[in-house]
């Protein structure tokens, strides 16, 4: 009778297309499933069809499987972790994960991957880590992760990106562990990181990174970073030739202070983190380096300086001008008092002209009188005589 029910039951299962059972090729251990190594040929569709629907853990890893189909794991709506890596897939359907809400882990490392579909991750809201590692990716869609707003670890390491688009990280706000290692990346847009503000952990090792001016938006994004507690790998400079070798974190910001136009860019800002009046703008802008030049104290005393030279230069100019008036009334008084001098000492007295003439005509008789007594005195002569 037992056994009767059993079988009955297990026919009902069947019948509504529930499996309890685990396919031969994999190992099932209450909700885990591994079906990695398997070493045959076989599809992958005809393993998900013989899942139970209650699997939360599913290993295929290491296989040989070249391509997921739309909605393969339709049937698997409580599954938490899937491991895709280590097989030859190339391309995805864009509906591929589609109905995989619950799904919190997503490893397709070590597969053949050039393109993603943009919508194939748009199904997994709580999807917290992805894993895309190894891979033959060149470039990804601004909105490639568009919706992932719990992802919290996103690795896209050894891959053939030489950029990353400045949307590329938009709305992951709770991002706090990326790594690009091993790409083709010279340098970082200023906005490619400023969506995650959460970020702690980012690793850059393995790329080419060009040293240069371009590279201080990324410079001010690992000070930031460092600041505020989290880990940064190392960043080895290819270019320019003078840098090569050279870690970016431990390169003296006098290097870059001919790069003007850039350097203090982050005034803009630096979607620059600088630190502004509001909260707000300090997150969305980008940390900047103290400034000497733009330091509070430095610009009072220079504005203290550059006040007290322009009073001394004015005071200076108006006692020149003042004297210069002074000069020029003193002078004018000068000539207006020799002006009227002159008529007074030029003008003829009447009466004196007289009196002169007067001594002209007596001067001869006095002459006279005095050569007529010298005569007396020395001759016996009258005075008719002498005259």
């Amino acid at each position: 009778m037992n056994i009767k029910n059993l079988t009955g039951l297990l026919t009902i299962l069947s019948l509504c297309g529930i499996s309890t059972s685990c396919p031969s090729v994999c190992t099932c251990n209450g909700n885990q499933t591994d079906c990695s190594d398997l070493n045959q040929l076989i599809s992958l569709d005809s393993i998900l069809d013989q899942l139970p629907s209650h699997t939360t853990s599913l290993t295929l890893s290491n296989n040989n499987f070249t391509t997921v189909e739309s909605g393969s794991f339709s049937n698997l709506g409580r599954l938490l972790h899937l491991d895709l890596s280590r097989n030859l897939l190339s391309t995805f359907h864009p509906s591929s994960f589609s109905q995989l809400n619950s799904l919190e882990f997503l490893d397709v490392s070590e597969n053949r991957l050039v393109m993603l579909p943009v919508t194939l991750f748009s199904d997994l809201r709580r999807l917290a880590e992805l894993v895309l590692k190894d891979n033959r990716l060149k470039e990804l869609n601004p909105d490639q992760f568009k919706g992932l707003t719990e992802l919290k670890s996103l690795d896209l390491s050894l891959n053939h990106l030489s950029s990353l688009h400045t949307n590329l990280l938009d709305g992951l706000q709770k991002l706090a562990w990326l790594s690009v290692v091993g790409n083709r990346l010279t340098t970082l847009h200023r906005d490619s990181l400023k969506q995650a503000m959460g970020l702690q952990h980012l690793l850059l090792a393995g790329n080419p990174w060009n040293c240069s001016c371009e590279v201080i938006p990324l410079r001010h994004r690992i000070e930031w970073i460092l600041f505020k507690g989290g880990q940064i790998d190392s960043v080895h400079c290819s270019y320019p030739t003078n840098l090569r070798g050279k870690d970016l974190r431990n390169i003296p910001s006098e290097m870059f202070g001919h790069c003007h136009y850039l350097n203090f860019d982050t005034r803009n800002p630096p979607a620059t983190d600088s630190h502004p009046g509001s909260s707000g703008e300090c997150i969305r802008q980008r940390y900047r380096p103290v400034s000497v030049r733009r330091a509070p104290a430095t610009v009072v005393v220079a504005g203290v300086v550059c006040g007290v030279v322009c009073i001394f230069m004015v005071v200076t100019a108006t006692y020149g001008c003042i004297y210069a008036m002074m000069a020029a009334h003193e002078q004018q008084k000068l000539k207006q008092g020799d002006s009227h001098q002159q008529p007074l000492m030029s003008a003829k007295n009447p009466e004196q002209d007289l009196v002169n003439e007067q001594k002209e005509d007596l001067m001869p008789s006095i002459r006279r009188g005095a050569e007529a007594k010298e005569c007396t005195g020395w001759m016996a002569f009258p005075p008719e005589v002498c005259v």
